[in-house]
């Protein structure tokens, strides 16, 4: 009777054991479907924005992503982004070709469709959290560094991105602040769309514009591309030892490799914050309210501290 007694309790108590484990158990998650727009994946910089947000996503089985790629055209992108309207998306994490995607974005935030932008900024308020890098710290601290590596004196090149494109315009202005009371002039500034094959064509017509060894110093690109570029079109005309060479993104297979290998004698790092995308569009879901706006930290990369990891910079928000 008593081992009866013993086996039936011992029962219950599986039993209970096994109801409690079941409550305690966490809940599958919700599937939710995150819409991705990217404004040109032939750049290098946005091809690893790609494999970022993809690999980003997988990490969580409940995300179902749908990726696009505008290849360039800004019709095109805002015609996908009214594409996940329609597909009721539950988040649209989008990188802009340039403030023209003002006007779509807000269709998507009004349609009540959660908005991450990253990298490029729209314009107005109609959007939910912008994720970036303080391209006007990045720009305001390359033209310090320029003006210490030429002692305050040289004849620079710059070759700035998509004129129309806010980090364009915030990589340039405060560069060219930096640069007001040295003897250091800008003989030669083109718009190369941040586009490699474009920088090769603008930097070909700065040699022809300044064709004596020696009357340029230094070529400034917007991105890490065009000052590789640039380098290449130097090298080929027997130039490249009379200037050095700056640019932005430091992408570990780019810009950083660049610097190892001697082409670039500087590049800035431009995270392009997928992992953060994700992540926010994933605490909006889950009723979670992030901060407007989150900006990401910048490193400068030359050979003297590449294999320390580069050096953080601190610094105030440029005007």
């Amino acid at each position: 009777m008593a081992l009866h007694l013993v086996r039936a309790i011992s029962a219950f108590a599986i039993i209970l054991g096994s109801s409690a484990s079941a409550q305690d158990a966490p809940k599958p998650q919700k599937p939710v479907t995150i819409a991705f727009s990217q404004c040109n994946s032939a750049e290098p910089w946005r091809a690893q924005m790609d494999a970022d947000i993809k690999s980003e996503a997988a990490k969580h089985s409940n995300i179902r992503l749908i990726a696009k790629d505008a290849q360039n055209d800004r019709a095109r992108q805002m015609a996908h982004v009214r594409e996940f309207i329609t597909a009721r998306v539950d988040a649209l994490i989008i990188s802009p070709l340039d403030t023209s995607l003002t006007p779509a974005v807000a269709e998507a935030f009004d349609a009540g469709i959660p908005v991450i932008v990253l990298d490029r900024k729209v314009l107005g308020d109609k959007y939910t959290v912008f994720i970036g890098a303080d391209n006007r710290v990045i720009g305001a601290e390359v033209g310090k560094w320029v003006v210490k590596t030429l002692g305050g004196k040289g004849a620079v090149v710059e070759l700035r991105g998509l004129s129309s494109s806010v980090p364009a315009i915030d990589r340039s202005e405060p560069f060219r602040e930096a640069l007001k009371g040295t003897q250091i002039k800008v003989v030669y500034d083109a718009d190369m769309e941040w586009l490699k094959a474009r920088a090769r064509e603008k930097m070909q017509a700065a040699l022809a514009r300044s064709p004596a060894k020696g009357s340029i110093q230094l070529v400034y690109g917007a991105n890490d591309p065009a000052a590789i570029a640039a380098y290449e079109v130097a090298r080929d005309a027997g130039r490249e030892k009379e200037m050095k060479f700056v640019g932005v993104d430091a992408l570990p297979h780019e810009g950083i490799e660049a610097v190892r290998n001697g082409i670039l004698d500087a590049t800035f790092e431009y995270p392009n914050g997928a992992k953060e995308g994700i992540a926010v569009a994933l605490d909006i879901l889950a009723g979670k309210k992030p901060p407007r706006n989150i900006t990401l930290g910048t490193r400068l990369y030359t050979r003297d501290n590449l294999d320390k990891g580069g050096e953080r910079i601190e610094a105030e928000p440029a005007p």
